[in-house]
């Protein structure tokens, strides 16, 4: 009888580990595959354009996002994809969903997007700040009247420096569809303290030094960042600038909003009038809540502001800020994602808003990080659900 319950137990113990495997090998057959399908441009491949935005002049969409290799996580450089909108384009398929309001939920899959080539390269100049093997993320296009040119805002990350130069790239085109010429690249606001600080508050921030501090997370810790901790160890050199878009306000003033302060604080920084620098004018916004990813809009009034968490490529719960003006006091609300999988974001994080006229559309990526250029999109209509908060449906 006992080698009965010993051969058995053999059996079952063989069954687990046989369980386990297939488990193992199908998880990682998962991994080896995009959870959403690909969006294909004309030629029949898939769009290599991450974390961007999308502009309309004239009749045309531009497209412009990070051209990403297909292993590893340096970069090529920035592409760019068009779509020419039709004389008489038709309604987009929706459906209606409160008064005047159309739900479109294939912004960017209901296009035929035509791949325009690299708009900037990164080049094999040693030393130069996008010196192939650097990293270049969420680029922004914004146009400057007054200069007539097209200005690229984005993220840089020196060659051979993982994420620690924390840098903010410019460059310039005559054109939308570019090529862009590199201008240069900094912190922003070196030798200048946030608009509104007080000699007290700046006393505060330079009160604390992160070596007094033998471990993060605390609550001490939270609240010497909260004070301004790391805005006073980087005030000479220029503050940190990460994940990041740009805004413009209802003044036409244009603002780099970014990730800063290790990725605990977001800085909104206003831009001269060549969006080439800054005026030395920004706000801090929810220190120390860790927020990245920042897309704004405007809507009822207000400009809302969607983040992600920090968790590196997997999703989490998005964040929803909004305020009166972007030096206007920041009021956080609940996600506004609705639908199964909102609680983290139904798997993607925000890169952009796509503003025309009234209409407000959400895009996020869907990160691949076994291969970022096969990572895939999403974008859904953002609704004004009440006269108060807008949402973001799972509907696309």
């Amino acid at each position: 009888m006992r080698t009965i319950r010993i051969i058995m137990s053999l059996l079952l113990m063989a069954n687990i580990i046989t369980t386990d495997a297939q488990e193992h090998k199908r998880r990682e057959a998962a991994a080896d595959t995009p959870s959403r399908p690909a969006l294909n441009d004309t030629d029949g491949n898939h769009v290599n354009a991450h974390g961007g935005c999308i502009i309309r002049v004239g009749s045309t969409w531009y497209w412009y996002g990070e051209a990403r290799p297909q292993r590893g996580f340096t970069s090529l450089g920035v592409s760019l994809y068009t779509y020419d909108i039709p004389t008489r384009e038709p309604l987009l398929p929706g459906m209606l969903d409160g008064p005047g309001m159309r739900y479109n939920p294939s912004f960017l899959a209901d296009k035929k997007w035509v791949n325009r080539g690299l708009v900037l390269e990164v080049v094999d100049s040693a030393g130069s700040p996008i010196e192939r093997g650097c990293i270049i993320e969420r680029p922004k296009v914004i146009y400057n009247r007054r200069a007539r040119k097209f200005i690229m805002l984005f993220h840089l990350e020196l060659k051979g420096r993982g994420y620690e130069a924390a840098q903010v790239g410019f460059a310039v085109s005559d054109n939308a569809e570019g090529p862009f010429v590199f201008h240069h690249a900094q912190r922003p606001n070196a030798g200048i303290w946030p608009a509104g600080w007080t000699e007290a508050d700046i006393a505060l921030a330079r009160k604390h030094e992160p070596s007094d501090f033998a471990e993060w997370w605390t609550a001490p810790w939270r609240k010497a960042v909260e004070e301004g901790m790391f805005v006073a160890r980087d005030f000479e050199q220029g503050q940190m600038s990460r994940d990041m878009t740009v805004y413009q306000d209802r003044r036409g003033r244009w603002w780099h909003v970014y990730s800063s302060e290790e990725n605990l604080t977001i800085h909104a920084a206003e831009l001269t009038e060549d969006c080439l620098g800054y005026t030395g004018r920004y706000y801090r916004i929810a220190p120390g809540g860790q927020n990245e990813a920042p897309v704004l809009f405007n809507m009822n009034d207000k400009v809302w502001m969607v983040c992600s968490g920090c968790t590196g490529w997997e999703p989490n719960e998005a964040r929803m800020f909004a305020a009166d003006s972007i030096s206007g006091k920041w009021i956080q609300y609940p996600s506004p994602m609705r639908g199964e999988g909102a609680e983290r974001t139904f798997g993607a994080q925000g890169a952009c808003a796509v503003c025309d006229g009234d209409n407000v559309w959400f895009v996020a990526d869907v990160w691949f990080p076994r291969s970022l250029a096969q990572s895939r999109y999403v974008s859904t209509e953002v609704r004004r659900w009440d006269e108060a908060v807008p949402t973001i449906p799972h509907m696309w």
